[in-house]
């Protein structure tokens, strides 16, 4: 497979670019990441945006869309915005708790991602589901089925199964053995630093260190998705204040490129 390049989840940037967007894309593509990942409702136009993305040839890999923003009556101009921006995938990351409380409710959040699916295709576009830590909990004693595999057993290939490293282990879950598991759905990756000993005690210490200060074996990850789970895009995610925002994320790209990524 060839090389998969490296974006940035600008949640981990959040304040910066609502405070100054084209400078804070313009910091971001002088570091040496070759695409961006939004988050939430936009603070500008999809216009303003791409204007700002394509003078610094910097490709938008994905938009986390709130839940709100892919129903009915808002999935119109959903689609118009990614159209604009040149955006293909509108990852979901996260659904209301009170419809996700048994496995029940992850079949019809099933069903919801696989319509929602058919309806984006036709424009071109993909969705996808972004992970937290709560669903990789086994549903019983008597099962190893979680809500990550009530959802991505019960997709269709079509939608995304964005992985988020750092959020799966500290959850439990085994990111690699997901990735393997998956074959070909994990489109985007999520790489969240996580260290498994300083998070068992403190969940939010275990976020702490950068990507390779941590406790992730990444060889394995990336020869999962680049071998596996057919990753186009790793996109680096950092959610502690250990470090000033721009500066952890820029610590983070440098550590992957020493991987050799």
């Amino acid at each position: 497979m060839s090389r998969v390049p490296i974006a940035l989840e600008l949640y981990s940037v959040r304040n910066e670019l609502k405070a100054d967007t084209a400078g804070t894309l313009k910091a971001v593509a002088g570091m040496g990441y070759e695409g961006v990942e939004f988050a939430g409702n936009p603070n500008n136009t999809a216009k303003e945006l791409r204007g700002y993305l394509d003078d610094l040839g910097l490709p938008c890999c994905g938009w986390h869309t709130p839940y709100a923003l892919v129903q009915d009556d808002t999935l119109e101009s959903t689609i118009e915005f990614n159209k604009t921006l040149n955006n293909e995938f509108v990852i979901i990351p996260g659904l209301p708790g009170q419809l996700t409380q048994t496995r029940d409710d992850w079949l019809k959040m099933a069903d919801f991602f696989n319509a929602l699916a058919d309806k984006l295709a036709d424009h071109g576009l993909v969705t996808g589901y972004h992970n937290h830590d709560r669903e990789f909990t086994p549903w019983d004693e008597n099962s190893d089925e979680t809500a990550w595999d009530t959802l991505f057993g019960n997709t269709k290939d079509s939608v995304v199964m964005q992985l988020d490293t750092g959020n799966a282990i500290s959850g439990g879950g085994d990111a690699v053995g997901i990735l393997n598991k998956y074959a070909g759905r994990s489109r985007t990756t999520h790489l969240k630093p996580f260290h498994a000993k300083a998070g068992k005690e403190d969940r939010h210490a275990g976020f702490r260190p950068i990507i390779g200060k941590d406790t992730t074996d990444w060889s394995a990850v990336f020869e999962a998705c680049e071998n596996v789970a057919g990753t186009e895009w790793y996109i680096v995610e950092y959610e502690s204040d250990a470090f000033p925002p721009l500066e952890a994320v820029e610590r983070c790209l440098k550590a992957l490129k020493e991987m050799g990524q």
